[in-house]
């Protein structure tokens, strides 16, 4: 029956769901005529928030296009290949496959959404290069894990409410992590997840007759080629060693100053230059990490025109009221008791139109706060259930799927179907952690 389940998923979301950049086109479509229609905003003044906002996402786009050039480059490096290759082993049949890959995203994912992101897509890689798994269910499982993150230690709304001086400081005061990531209800819900997620992805693996594989020789990002030996100054200087060591060592000492001395936490800054300056010293000179860097940024299309688009219906949201009116909605008819499940919902509604936490928070807080003391409902939860409905309908927008999406070398409509079985049942373990443990 799971089968059964999983096979008409598949075929619904490969036959319906449109590209990504359509996807995003129908949304603003959907966005600006709600605005106009249920806020009462007149077509002109959301066309100016629409176009106001476009480019408000562009210092978040770059991150994103270097979560993946970053992330393709050090894969890329013959250590971290042997690395993958060698816990790739522990895998001996398409079943284990999809497993391991799934709990090694789940971690990662934990400790921080964008590390989990690149870790995932990039094992589900080495994976299929020596299992023969189904490789559009490999590359779900791997974005599956991304549904913890904003329970997790990267958590953007726990961590805001935990910092001195926060825009609600006012109303809730700073609530320590012991109340949000580290509560009872939150560790219950992602243990529960971490034991659910690979074992519904394990389920949902399909028959040999109706599996999709890769030839692994189509999975190598990088042409081999050998380095120019030419005497010409210029070519010694992209072939010289001494630079990329003398840099990548700036680089390592610069970490060792955050995280040892500083103890920095982790951030989509921090990973990307982390990241780039383990490559540019395990690539060992500028030639070899500039040619990784022709072959990862084929696959960065898709975030640097999709964002801007994003960015936009953003805006609608916010600036109309749209998203309030939305968060209000849901909240009217809670009780203490229900309020952290309907704002669960209603964060993951608010989610597909607004793919950003913090962005989210902004626009939700002052609604369920103000819920939440009116009907003496525990904060920390419902602040935790808007976290978890940010993460919660990612399995179903395909905005945070995009890195994984263009290092893997698949197509949205490839793996949603796997997803949306993962949101069915993510859901119901959620809103029973939210609601009553």
């Amino acid at each position: 029956m799971f089968k059964v389940l999983t096979r008409a998923s598949v075929r619904l979301v490969e036959r319906y769901l449109p590209d990504p950049f359509i996807f995003v086109l129908l949304l603003t479509v959907v966005a600006g005529t709600a605005a106009v229609v249920g806020e009462k905003n007149s077509p002109i003044q959301v066309i100016r928030m629409w176009g106001n906002g476009f480019w408000s996402l562009l210092t978040f786009a770059m991150q994103m296009l270097l979560v993946l050039l970053t992330g393709h480059m050090l894969a890329n490096t013959p250590i971290v290949k042997r690395w993958l290759a060698a816990l790739a082993r522990l895998a001996r049949s398409a079943g284990a496959a999809i497993v391991l890959v799934t709990v090694v995203s789940l971690v990662a994912s934990w400790i921080n959404w964008g590390f989990g992101l690149v870790v995932g897509a990039l094992f589900a890689k080495q994976l299929a290069s020596q299992v023969r798994v189904d490789y559009r269910l490999l590359v779900a499982s791997a974005y599956s894990g991304f549904l913890v993150w904003h329970g997790g230690l990267a958590s953007s709304i726990a961590l805001t409410i935990a910092t001195p001086g926060h825009f609600s400081a006012n109303k809730i005061g700073v609530i320590s992590t012991s109340e949000t990531i580290f509560s009872v209800f939150n560790i219950a819900i992602v243990l529960a997840l971490f034991v659910a997620v690979p074992l519904i992805n394990r389920l949902m693996l399909p028959s040999e007759k109706e599996s999709v594989y890769v030839n692994p020789a189509q999975l190598e990002t990088e042409e081999t080629e050998h380095d120019d030996t030419s005497n010409r100054p210029a070519d010694r200087l992209e072939n010289s060693k001494l630079i990329s060591w003398l840099l990548g060592a700036a680089g390592l000492a610069y970490m060792f100053d955050y995280f040892v001395v500083r103890s920095g936490s982790l951030n989509l800054n921090v990973i990307n230059f982390s990241f780039l300056f383990l490559a540019l010293i395990l690539h060992g000179t500028p030639r070899r990490i500039l040619r990784s860097l022709d072959a990862a940024i084929k696959g960065g299309a898709g975030i640097v025109i999709q964002f801007p688009f994003y960015a936009g219906i953003m805006a609608i949201m916010i600036e109309s009221g749209l998203a309030t009116s939305l968060s209000e909605w849901f909240v009217s008819f809670s009780t203490p008791t229900t309020l952290p499940f309907w704002s669960f919902l209603s964060a993951g509604l608010v989610n597909i139109f607004v793919p950003s936490g913090g962005g989210q928070w902004a626009v939700q807080s002052p609604v369920v706060i103000s819920a939440a003391q009116a009907l003496g409902a525990d904060i920390p939860r419902v602040a935790m259930a808007v976290a978890w409905g940010d993460s919660w309908t990612n399995m179903l927008q395909p905005f945070w799927a995009l890195p994984v999406l263009a290092i893997a070398g698949l197509k949205a409509k490839d793996i949603m179907g796997f997803c949306l079985i993962q949101l069915f049942v993510s859901g119901i373990l959620i809103s029973i952690g939210l609601t009553w443990l």
